[in-house]
Formats: C-alpha cells, structure tokens, sequence
C-alpha cells in the first residue's frame, strides 16, 4: 500500500497522536527514527504500524525495517515523501516511523531491586529535558524513573525523540509527588533532593544501598513538599554567577556520583 496523499486518514490519524489526549484515550504515541524505532524494538515494543518513506531512507534500511516488521507481522505501510513529512514530527526525518502502545504505569507497579536506584523528576515541563534525563537514566544502570506531577507525559513524541527511544527500555512511572514520597516511603528508600539552598555538596552523601535522587525544574527547583521529606538535601557546586543548572545536566552529575561510589560492577 502506498499513500501519496498528506491528507490520507491514517496520516491524520498519526498527526492527531501529537495531542495529548488524544496519545492518553488511544493509549499509542508514536516512536520516529530508525534508531529510536531499533531501540524500542530490542526493548521489546511492538508496533501497531510502520511507516516509511523508501525515498527518505539510507541504503539498506528500508530492507531491514520491513524485515523486521514481517517478523513481528507488523502492518507496514509506504508513504509518498509529502505524506511522510506531515506525519513526521522531525526536520529532516529518516522515513521510518511507527504507531506503538504507551505506557501507563505507577510507581506501585514497578519491581525494584534491593539496592535500587531511583530517579524521580518533580514537575518537568520540557519533553526534551524529560527526554535527556532517560538517556543518562539508561546509560547510567538507573532502575526506575518516576515522573511526579508530570506537566508532559511519557508518550509525548518529543519525548521519545529526546530519549533516543531509552523511554521503551528504562522502567518509567508517572504519579502525584506526595503518592510518589508514600511509595518511596513503603519501601524504605531514603530521598537525596537536589537544590541550591543548602551547605552539603552532592558528593558528601552516601548513595549506596536503595536511594532516589530527586531533581526539580530549572525555574522553580523542587517544591517544599519533596524537600521537607528528604533525607537529605544536596547541592552542585557552581563556579560561575548562574545558581542552577539544566535538570537533566544536574541528575547526570548527582546520578554518576551515585554510580561511582556504588561501583562499575553494579
């Protein structure tokens, strides 16, 4: 099948995924890029559909993706290069994109290991700084990342663009902050919050054993909600006259620090 029309009703019907509820009453989002698409598949994702755009698609990529999806025997669907731009959300797409299923999970359906290390990230509005957290979250071994009061979702495409696809294989949950502390707290994990107002550097904690780092916006920080029941309140030391730092860059210094005193071999 080839559409060739940018008003064709499944191009519609991808476009429509880029609202949110629209992605939160049909449960799907969409993965764009061959990379990303890779990715969520070795995650294990299975797609509801693939679309390409053998015009728009390096050597030998076309045959690989339509292998794939006739193993997963996932409908897979061509499209004209004007079709697949106004379904694409990148400039300069690849010509793969997928229809995949969200997920809707809370953090009481995570499993966690004894020694877990958590992430949460209180309030982040940017799907792309949300999206940066899970690429150092996968990187670094992070068992779970828990996004408290969401202001974006999971399945937001830019999202999952910024993850890289990571979104599909580190364990993600989405819940209100004093739901998300009760859990922490059922499960006897001590919280490292993460702002400027206090004399402890990041490095003088103990990360090992079960600990979540929390880290808040760059505008706002964390609320008093989630600093009032840390056990521990820690800052990055900052050289120059800026007092804060991007909240992805800010969970990758104090999430390595973490990695580092709980060793390689974890």
């Amino acid at each position: 099948m080839l559409i060739t029309s940018p008003a064709n009703p499944r191009i519609k019907a991808v476009v429509g995924l880029r609202r949110r509820r629209t992605r939160e009453a049909e449960r799907r989002t969409v993965v764009e890029g061959h990379e990303e698409l890779s990715l969520a598949l070795e995650a294990g994702v299975v797609p509801e559909l693939v679309l390409v755009c053998p015009e728009l698609m390096a050597d030998g990529v076309l045959d690989e993706v339509l292998a794939r999806a006739d193993e997963l025997a996932v409908e897979t669907v061509q499209a004209s290069r004007a079709a697949f731009e106004k379904a694409a959300y990148r400039e300069g797409p690849d010509g793969v994109l997928a229809v995949v299923p969200t997920t809707r999970r809370r953090p009481a359906e995570l499993t966690l290991p004894p020694d877990a290390l958590v992430l949460v990230c209180e309030g982040v509005e940017k799907p792309g700084n949300l999206g940066a957290v899970l690429r150092t979250a996968e990187a670094a071994g992070v068992d779970a990342v828990v996004a408290a009061d969401p202001v974006t979702d999971w399945g937001n495409p830019n999202t999952v663009r910024a993850s890289k696809g990571t979104v599909f294989s580190v364990p993600v949950a989405a819940e209100g902050t004093e739901a998300t502390l009760d859990w922490l707290d059922g499960h006897g994990i001590p919280l490292v919050a993460a702002t400027p107002d206090t004399d402890a550097l990041h490095t003088s904690v103990d990360y090992r054993g079960p600990v979540a780092i929390a880290v808040g916006t760059e505008k706002t920080g964390l609320t008093d909600l989630v600093l009032g029941r840390a056990t521990h309140r820690v800052r990055i030391p900052m050289a120059g006259r800026v007092n804060s730092l991007n909240v992805a860059t800010s969970a990758a210094i104090i999430v390595y620090e973490a990695v580092r005193q709980r060793g390689r071999g974890r």
